[in-house]
């Protein structure tokens, strides 16, 4: 039996995958949509000081990145290759997200922004590095069924779904319970960093990888393994830096990220200055679980039309609808933001489910023209583009907040400051969403590897 065809993966096991990305968009929400108002209304920092130091970290993500994708590469363990990065990194990363929002009230403004930074830096660069690539890696090491890749991909983003809109939902109101300010959101980082723990420690003690040695699972035969190359690190960056489809799937990734970072980042400061309630966060973060449809529809639309009409298709009706979200964002409708949000989240969804299946193809066309196995290295695209995007999103709103004149002990703001968040929550969304959409149109891996192949058995 081909391996393409060959199931290896059971129901629960999928779902213990999935799980793992409930866990860790615990982290990654709490710090994605809530860090930039923390610092600015509890602590009472500069939000264009903050977005400075949240791309300089960002900086320092790319490089790990690749990093850390090496040393998945090259680990041989009881556990596997990604496994055991995935499960001890989730310990540190959940104590980091604690320290995040722990800035000391009494030290100086200094040291705050360091105190921020070098945690902020800590959690990203270094543990939710290592945790996410191992995460992305799993699904090419659990798995050579192209098919059950996709399907591994939607069960990951319906928890991830879930998680954000359980984090955006309630992490306002939980705040206040707790007591507000900024006892209430270490309090809440306190919660959601167990939540974290438990759920990335189900994921990768469940789901257990492929034994290397065993030839009839592997996407190679001896034969094949035998003509791979062994590479250095610096070796393995030209060849990634090589595969343009690399290069597309990385800004795909960042455009993608950055587009939700934005909206995460500016989306409490819209509701709370244009709509004028901050819970309403809640409410429009809900209509992410419309994703959910559209995600477990996506494995059989992929069977049926392939992943490159889906997605492009997908992507242009999203760029239309993001015209009309614009639109009622600037018009300030609450039941015209919903309406367009939910609509348009059926249509991000195939996207979203197909990641990581592109990446597993993106990998092989490597593969099928360097003869160069770099899993770990090649998933580092997902974790880069990621951490950049979202930081890059959170610190375009802190940035255009700052230019504006944004005070963050302010109960009303200037006509300036409104201006700018209404063109930060509705009409950079657009621009990124067209811009993915062109990205889409360039990226047909799959035909590539499908003539790569044929030339390969005629040769």
């Amino acid at each position: 039996m081909k391996t393409d065809e060959k199931k290896y993966l059971s129901l629960p096991k999928k779902i213990a995958y999935g799980s793992g990305d409930f866990g860790s968009n615990f982290f990654y929400m709490m710090v994605s949509a809530f860090v930039l108002i923390y610092l600015t209304d509890s602590v009472g920092l500069n939000a264009g000081i903050a977005a400075t130091l949240m791309m300089a970290s960002k900086i320092l993500d790319g490089v790990t990145d690749v990093i850390f994708g090496r040393f998945i590469d090259r680990t041989h363990s009881k556990m596997g290759k990604a496994r055991p990065w995935m499960f001890w990194s989730a310990f540190p990363l959940a104590l980091s997200m604690i320290l995040i929002f722990s800035i000391p009230e009494n030290m100086s403004e200094f040291a705050q922004y360091a105190f921020f930074f070098v945690f902020y830096t800590a959690a990203n660069a270094l543990f939710y590095t290592a945790n996410n690539i191992a995460y992305a890696t799993m699904s090419a090491l659990i798995t050579k069924n192209n098919t059950e890749r996709v399907q591994l991909g939607s069960f990951r983003y319906i928890f991830a779904v879930i998680a954000s809109v359980g984090v955006s939902g309630s992490a306002v109101a939980l705040v206040t319970t707790f007591g507000g300010g900024a006892t209430g959101w270490r309090t809440v980082a306190i919660i959601f960093a167990l939540v974290l723990v438990i759920f990335s420690s189900i994921a990768s003690l469940v789901c257990k990888e492929i034994p290397e040695a065993d030839a009839e699972l592997d996407e190679t035969s001896k034969e094949k393994k035998a003509e791979a190359k062994q590479i250095s690190f610096f070796e393995s960056i030209k060849v990634i830096l090589s595969n343009k489809y690399y290069l597309i799937m990385l800004a795909i990734y960042i455009a993608l990220y950055a587009t939700n970072g934005l909206a995460s980042g500016i989306g409490v400061y819209y509701c709370t200055y244009i709509l004028g309630n901050a819970g309403l966060l809640g409410i429009i973060s809900m209509s992410a679980f419309v994703m959910i449809v559209g995600l477990i529809l996506n494995p059989t639309f992929v069977k049926k039309y392939g992943m490159y009409k889906v997605n492009l298709v997908s992507y242009i009706i999203s760029t239309v609808l993001s015209v009309g979200l614009m639109i009622v964002a600037y018009m300030g409708s609450l039941v015209g933001v919903i309406v367009f949000s939910f609509i348009k989240c059926i249509f991000t969804a195939p996207l979203f489910g197909s990641l990581q299946a592109l990446v597993a193809e993106i990998s092989a066309y490597t593969y099928n023209t360097k003869k160069i196995h770099a899993d770990g290295m090649m998933f580092s695209c997902s974790s880069v583009g990621l951490k950049v995007g979202s930081g890059l999103g959170t610190a375009v709103a802190g940035w255009l907040l700052s230019l504006a004149g944004y005070v963050g002990d302010a109960e009303v703001q200037s006509a300036a400051v409104l201006n700018m968040i209404k063109f930060s929550y509705g009409a950079l969304p657009l621009i990124l969403t067209a811009l993915i959409t062109l990205l889409l149109w360039k990226l047909n891996v799959v035909d590539a590897n499908k003539k790569l192949t044929a030339q390969d058995h005629t040769a």
